[in-house]
């Protein structure tokens, strides 16, 4: 019984633990971010599962049912679209929940864009601070002026639409900090840019999935 946290693969369909494999073949059913999206690692592995979509938009009412079944003995994974599920992910409150219902909760690690981004870059992230995605709006310079102040290196998962701003943000906050963008890890189309944050912001191509690591240097 219990809930199982399963890391799946951030891009490349073969990056995917035997133990992972197993777990995902041994539940009840699977929690998933998009149902679409696990359902290309599952037909890639031929694993005949139930799906029941769990996001931020359904999660509140579908939990109390969940757990009921977990208290009675089912086992369910919860997976993201890419990942670990939790980290800038729905599923939180629902680990939470576990935990204060006295249900197990056990981890399957898996691939991290947090961390590959950070061993590619070359940068000096020994001590760093994730943000997931940064906010919209005025609040986005008031919290990169305030990360650059920590002495530590920063990360952040960013929209390809928006990283040219950010990156004007950067340059203007800081110029001579080191930033290294990844953009489509693991995937065919895989590309690390690493710079000078007023460089980059014209360099980049605005595509696909990014993570962003800054090493602030003043």
């Amino acid at each position: 019984m219990g809930l199982k946290l399963v890391g799946t693969p951030i891009g490349n369909l073969l990056d995917i633990s035997k133990r992972a494999l197993e777990v995902l073949n041994g539940v009840d059913a699977i929690l998933c971010e998009d149902t679409r999206q696990t359902m290309k690692l599952l037909n890639h592995y031929m694993i005949s599962k139930k799906m029941i979509s769990f996001n931020d938009r359904n999660s509140s009412k579908k939990m109390p049912k969940i757990v009921e079944k977990m208290k009675k003995g089912a086992e369910y994974a919860l997976v993201s679209d890419a990942g670990m599920p939790v980290i800038s992910d729905p599923g939180l409150k629902l680990v939470d929940l576990c935990h204060e219902s006295g249900i197990s909760v056990d981890v399957i690690p898996g691939p991290s864009a947090v961390v590959s981004a950070i061993a590619a870059s070359g940068l000096n992230a020994s001590h760093f601070v994730f943000l997931g995605f940064l906010p919209r709006g005025s609040k986005l310079r008031k919290t990169l002026k305030m990360v650059s102040q920590l002495n530590m290196a920063t990360v952040f998962y960013e929209s390809p639409y928006r990283l040219k701003r950010t990156l004007e943000e950067i340059c203007n906050i800081c110029p001579t900090s080191r930033v290294f963008v990844a953009r489509e890890m693991t995937k065919v189309y895989q590309t690390f840019y690493r710079g000078f944050p007023c460089e980059l912001s014209d360099l980049v191509k605005p595509i696909g999935e990014m993570t962003v690591v800054v090493e602030w240097k003043r």
